[in-house]
């Protein structure tokens, strides 16, 4: 009986040091969400950032809303374990689920006004592991951190002072790069003629536990055919989708995957500046594109390309980009899959959820 008071004492100390615990974990999860500061970025704000002057278009992705879905296969030759103990790097032939795409929150944008295009993957070894990449055309990105893009959208879409776009430039030395390439670059007739590029970095882990900075791209066996814009834009508002499915129904499309090794000193946080071209690259395989799905209802309708479902033998670097991505990434697939009823069933003019 003695005993009883001491033990109810502890106890209850017991119960308040569990409240103390989860009130510090609510707060901390509060604070990194931003609840507690209306000014910090979040993931929230940076997906409402991209939706288009009329608003999202439910059921759509929120960004990249226009695309077409396939399947395949990856052919790795093995030339890449050396860098990572990542399964599907190994020899062999690993399933792919993947999605051409544009940079665009309009699903029904005309091809010839996106200037950016992507291709996402899914590539899973035996056992389930995967590895998830989203890439796009441009040889580096237009900022050089996650809240600079979110300015890049406020700027877009501020209206009402018609310096918003100018000052922007002027406080991000960096854009002007990425404008140079948009206004330069030239315009290819078909997905299947794009090279892809990781433009963040991640680091690869090897069987003896090295570590090593790279970026990745997937280059096309096509050859390029530069058009200029104003015919692609007779070609029709959904060219694309069209072009692919016919070329793929020819024959399948093929890109190496190319990987690029970092040298000691090169900037990996910052996917806005590009490494040199000397750097050492491995061709580690090859991507066979087989079959053109249709996204209404596809394979790869319901997938999220997050850029941080990693493999064993990879992870992420010190660039603050893919932990972004991968936060709005989960805010779009929440919103998008809430909206199931307006999710397209049926394939209409290429514009794909």
């Amino acid at each position: 009986m003695a005993d009883r008071p001491t033990s109810s004492t502890s106890t209850v100390r017991s119960l308040v040091l569990i409240a103390v615990v989860v009130v510090a974990l609510v707060a901390a999860f509060a604070y990194t969400a931003g609840w507690l500061s209306p000014g910090r970025l979040t993931p929230t704000r940076i997906v409402n950032g991209l939706a288009p002057p009329g608003g999202a278009v439910p059921g759509f992705r929120r960004n990249h809303a226009k695309g077409i879905c396939f399947t395949g296969s990856f052919e790795s030759n093995g030339a890449a374990a050396a860098l990572t103990t990542a399964p599907m790097l190994a020899a062999g032939s690993f399933p792919v689920t993947g999605r051409f795409n544009l940079a665009t929150a309009s699903p029904r944008a005309p091809d010839a006004t996106v200037r950016v295009r992507g291709l996402s993957l899914r590539i899973v070894a035996p056992g389930g592991s995967e590895w998830r990449t989203a890439m796009i055309d441009a040889p580096f990105f237009a900022v050089s951190t996650p809240q600079a893009f979110y300015g890049l959208l406020q700027a877009s879409a501020n209206k009402s002072d018609p310096d918003a776009m100018k000052n922007f430039a002027a406080a991000h030395p960096e854009f002007g790069n990425f404008v140079a390439w948009a206004g330069s670059a030239p315009w290819m007739s078909s997905y299947a003629q794009e090279r892809f590029n990781s433009l963040n970095s991640f680091i690869f882990t090897n069987a003896a536990g090295e570590d090593q900075a790279v970026r990745w791209s997937f280059v096309p066996a096509a050859q390029p055919e530069p058009v200029p814009v104003d015919q692609l834009k007779a070609r029709g508002a959904d060219f694309l989708a069209t072009e692919i499915t016919q070329r793929v129904q020819s024959a399948p499309q093929k890109w190496t995957l190319v990987v690029t090794v970092a040298n000691p000193g090169d900037p990996t946080a910052d996917p806005s500046k590009a490494w040199p071209d000397d750097r050492r690259k491995v061709e580690a395989g090859t991507l066979v594109v087989n079959t053109i799905e249709p996204e209404a209802d596809g394979p790869c309708r319901d997938i999220n390309f997050d850029p941080t479902v990693l493999p064993t033998g990879m992870r992420v670097s010190d660039d603050p980009f893919p932990a972004a991505r991968s936060a709005a990434y989960a805010v779009s697939f929440n919103r998008r899959t809430a909206e199931d009823k307006d999710y397209p069933r049926h394939p209409a003019g290429g514009a794909t959820p």
